[in-house]
């Protein structure tokens, strides 16, 4: 029964990207992706970073082996860009040169936060949102160029295109929940802690509306305390399972926040459309996940990292896992996401609609 349920939801998968290449060009002129590593695809691999993982056993799965994504394979942002009828991956920042960039850039960033020192103390550097922000001010001035530096002519292109944004678990497992790094969790509650984050937010995604995205899909996070890396930090009983509930929680009050701030944007700002991709919802809902082992990695990690250790070993049956290291899922958990946040199975996948109605307005 269990792998009838896998094997119905790669049907499904199939069938979703079919439909959505079926016109043989993009359903929208680009795509701009902002994040953290569950979007990278390259941008940490010239940093002074533990954030990084452009070496094997990354990529295995890839036609290109290790590129600087944290997947055996592809990301979610590859299969959002495939299901949208891109025919190339969207290059990160770090390299994306000349035309290319007309059809979109990266900037995520492997251990990347809403906030500036968020990841900074334990990981090293990274580029947070708002220098993400500053590097796509550098794109929109060189696609202004291209398109003749006329300025109506960029701002009626750019419209056109869809902008993902994925951010926030760092603020909580790489800032908040690390006391002995940082002083978050003393000055804030986890109520007043997510107030503090939308509020940053909020001010972020105004900035990429000034700069003229109008359709942005943005986000929620996932249950984080219940990744493997967090379930070893906190332990096995009860104690264990009560510092997963809490983490849990605490993202919990983040996506409410999240979901109320992209209401709230959409009435405010003109011909803007905020969806929420409730991340969460998808993957408490999906039946395949219950045959997919959900507590160990595919990966032999660091115990200091969560990473994959350098050439380690790897599970076999990878398609059967949910996580690829201690932190990031699976290419197949990365095509089960991207699928229903590009086209929703359950009414509570996305708010108001899913990506397949936004990239049509």
């Amino acid at each position: 029964m269990a792998s009838k349920k896998l094997m119905m939801t790669i049907l499904w998968i199939v069938f979703v990207f079919l439909q959505s290449c079926a016109n043989g060009k993009p359903q929208v002129p680009c795509l701009f992706v902002f994040g953290d590593s569950l979007s990278d695809d390259g941008n940490n691999n010239n940093l002074v970073t533990l954030a990084k993982c452009n070496y094997r056993p990354y990529g295995i799965d890839f036609p290109k082996g290790p590129t600087g994504r944290f997947s055996n394979g592809r990301n979610m942002i590859d299969f959002l860009a495939q299901l949208l009828g891109f025919e190339d991956y969207i290059p990160p920042f770090a390299t994306a040169r000349g035309k290319e960039i007309l059809k979109g850039v990266n900037y995520a960033s492997g251990a990347a936060g809403i906030r500036n020192e968020t990841s900074g103390q334990n990981q090293g550097d990274r580029i947070s949102m708002d220098r993400q922000l500053k590097n796509h001010e550098t794109t929109m001035s060189e696609i202004n160029r291209m398109l003749g530096n006329n300025h109506n002519t960029t701002v009626e292109y750019l419209s056109k295109c869809i902008y993902s944004v994925a951010i926030g678990s760092n603020d909580y497992l790489s800032n908040y929940f690390l006391p002995q790094y940082y002083p978050t969790s003393r000055l804030y509650t986890q109520q007043q802690y997510a107030v503090v984050l939308i509020d940053q937010l909020s001010q972020q995604l105004t900035t990429l509306y000034q700069y003229g995205a109008r359709k942005l899909a943005v986000f929620g996070l996932s249950e984080i305390g219940s990744i493997p890396l967090e379930r070893s930090l906190c332990g096995n009983g009860t104690k264990g399972s009560a510092c997963v509930d809490n983490i849990n929680n605490a993202a919990q009050l983040f996506n409410d926040r999240l979901k109320s701030l992209l209401s709230q944007l959409n009435n405010k700002l003109t011909n803007a459309t905020f969806i929420f991709i409730n991340a969460t919802e998808i993957g408490a809902t999906s039946p395949s996940l219950a045959s997919m082992v959900a507590d160990v990695p595919c990966c032999k990690v660091s115990n200091i990292t969560g990473l994959c250790k350098p050439f380690g070993n790897t599970c076999s049956n990878r398609s059967q896992y949910i996580y690829w290291d201690a932190i990031h899922p699976t290419e197949a958990m990365d095509a089960l996401f991207a699928g229903r946040a590009y086209k929703a199975q359950s009414p509570n996948d996305a708010s108001p609609f899913d990506i397949s109605h936004l990239a049509q307005l």
